[in-house]
């Protein structure tokens, strides 16, 4: 134990000082900029490297589908069943996120915050760039997956059963319930990027805890939600113009004002004025 008798008051309090800054949680403005600059490296990728990551992410969310189908033809068909098959749909995002693959969703916040500190034509036509790069691979990857399950006899045909219904219900929805939905979801994957830089060895919880939110809320995510309404539509179920006018527009829209809207701009709205 260090003897502090003879440590001037002034030093002893400084030393304090520092003590509580190590062991406090970093300020926002700490958390912006991890997340800003995670933006600016996705934005200097080359875009062969950002198609071929979106489309791996855009198969690789089609575990979202499977994980909660199978929970759900495995159980009893009773009330609380989607408490339980509802953690499957964190499978995708789980693969995604730790797997460093390129989802549009977490780009509604990663990509937006450097355009908010720049604020040029330059970075507006970078971030498009990106959005379109991403979101059309992730959509080929969901039409792949959903396609590559509805026509072969990989899973049992009482899980391909419960694939179909969550296709039908995804698509149930008017658009403006999914819109309304998809903003929520949008919501909830940007406070998700959020939260990562500060979550450590935490992670897997965090994304299990918010995407089983999304899932239990039955809320639209339009690239997990793409692979359900595609299954459906593959089988006959779903109409095509179903999926892309009534799921696919009206998720896109919501996920976006979900993500840019509520997060992006609030979170650099907190910080604009300390960032020196």
């Amino acid at each position: 134990m260090v003897d502090t008798r003879h440590v001037p008051s002034s030093k002893l309090a400084s030393q304090e000082r520092k003590d509580a800054d190590s062991i406090s949680a970093p300020r926002t403005l700490i958390v912006h900029e991890a997340v800003r600059i995670e933006g600016e490296e996705e934005l200097r990728r080359p875009t062969s490297s950002l198609m071929w990551s979106a489309l791996a992410a855009g198969l690789s969310m089609g575990f979202s589908m499977v994980g909660d189908g199978l929970l759900r033809a495995g159980l009893p068909d009773e009330p609380w069943r989607p408490l339980i098959s509802s953690f499957g749909y964190s499978f995708g995002f789980l693969i995604v996120i730790l797997g460093r693959q390129q989802l549009f969703t977490e780009n509604t916040l990663t990509v937006i915050l450097p355009l908010l500190y720049e604020r040029s034509w330059v970075g507006l036509r970078d971030v498009v760039r990106l959005w379109a790069i991403v979101f059309m691979a992730n959509i080929l990857g969901t039409l792949i997956f959903a396609f590559a399950v509805e026509s072969t006899g990989v899973f049992s045909p009482e899980a391909k059963e419960q694939f179909l219904q969550l296709g039908v219900h995804a698509a149930e929805p008017s658009p403006t319930a999914t819109f309304a939905k998809a903003i929520f979801a949008g919501w909830i994957i940007a406070l998700l990027v959020w939260l990562l830089p500060l979550a450590g060895s935490a992670k897997p919880f965090v994304i299990i805890g918010l995407t089983y939110l999304v899932a239990l809320g039955q809320l639209s995510h339009i690239i997990a939600g793409s692979v359900e309404v595609a299954y459906a539509a593959f089988a006959g179920a779903v109409d095509w113009s179903e999926y892309a006018i009534g799921f696919l527009l009206p998720t896109l829209l919501g996920n976006v004002v979900g993500g840019v809207g509520l997060v992006a701009l609030l979170a650099h709205a907190q910080v604009k004025e300390e960032d020196d």
